[in-house]
């Protein structure tokens, strides 16, 4: 595989395990809740539009999706102090508890697909996950 189609397969490996997880855990809520809260973990107190971007989705949507995690207890909106006009969202504890126990639920589920692996594999993986997170949090950052 050249460079461009191992990029291309950890992507679409990723989506694939997201999709499984969420299947194999019951877990109906939209995957567009946990990217929000996962985006207010890493940097809380982002404007609607930044997540929007950061998401993907139209800022209509955006407010949709944060009107529903508000009022599920797991966001908060308010004011930009900045700029009366806009809002910024906080993630609430009870948003910080839901998206821990997703990220158990995600081990919990994946981790008899991976129950073959010896520990060279596993330091590889932690090898290719460090790399992965420095990279995806050095592009969110020159945003």
């Amino acid at each position: 595989m050249n460079h461009g189609q191992i990029l291309q397969s950890i992507v679409l490996s990723t989506h694939a395990l997201t999709r499984m997880a969420a299947q194999e855990a019951g877990n109906d809520a939209p995957a567009a809740q946990w990217r929000v809260l996962s985006l207010l973990g890493e940097r809380d107190g982002q404007r609607i539009g930044e997540l929007a971007k950061a998401s993907r989705t139209t800022q209509p949507g955006m407010t949709r999706l944060i009107g529903q995690l508000e009022h599920e207890g797991l966001v908060r909106r308010a004011a930009d102090p900045d700029d009366s006009r806009a809002t910024v969202v906080t993630i609430t504890d009870a948003g910080t508890e839901a998206a821990r126990n997703w990220r158990q639920q995600i081990q919990e589920v994946l981790a008899p697909r991976f129950s073959d692996l010896d520990e060279t594999d596993w330091e590889h993986l932690s090898r290719a996950a460090e790399i992965l997170r420095t990279h995806s949090a050095l592009e969110r950052t020159a945003r």
